[in-house]
């Protein structure tokens, strides 16, 4: 038996500005009447709450649904963010921000709190928040497995769309890097 859940995520959009003639019936007609549009500091991006029997297929069906709109534009990325900060962490978690960042120094726990992703030499650290929740979720700290889904889910989706290339010649590089690092 399918069972349907309502999910909710933003899709940040690339390609169109809050001001592009006809984004919003566009977006209506290719199959966005469930999403809300909103633009800040020029980026635009939709607020969905899909309807489907999984996340991963309500996110699909809608980069689809954007992608083929008249205006033509890509999906660049599914929030909710799948780097995270040590204040977006505590958040999330529902920490304080100095509980994790004693986790994230060693200070605090038993020193297996996942390392940073990108920033590691300065205040500006992010994590990659599939790994951070899955260690919250096996030190018992977090007893929401789906949680733990969701956040691999929407990791390999920015993924996709991070390494889907823009050109032919993108695609090739990114191609040749691959072969090189041993991965063809």
């Amino acid at each position: 038996m399918n069972t349907r859940k309502t999910y909710q995520f933003s899709l940040i959009l690339s390609g169109v500005d809050i001001d592009t003639p006809n984004l919003e019936d566009s977006l209506f007609e290719a199959g966005c009447d469930d999403a809300l549009i909103n633009s800040s500091s020029g980026t635009v991006y939709l607020d969905f709450d899909r309807e489907s029997e999984s996340l991963e297929s309500a996110i699909i069906s809608a980069i689809k649904n954007v992608e083929s709109s008249s205006v033509k534009p890509k999906v660049s990325s599914v929030n909710p963010s799948y780097l995270v900060t040590i204040s977006e962490i505590a958040r999330r978690i529902g920490i304080s921000r100095q509980a994790v960042s004693q986790l994230a120094c060693g200070s605090r726990g038993d020193g297996t709190f996942p390392k940073p992703v990108i920033g590691v030499d300065d205040k500006s650290s992010l994590w990659r928040w599939k790994d951070v929740i899955q260690w919250f979720f096996n030190e018992k700290n977090l007893a929401d497995a789906n949680a733990v889904n969701a956040a691999t889910i929407i990791d390999d989706i920015n993924v996709v769309l991070e390494f889907r290339p823009a050109d032919a010649k993108i695609k090739n590089h990114r191609e040749n890097i691959l072969k090189h690092l041993g991965y063809s």
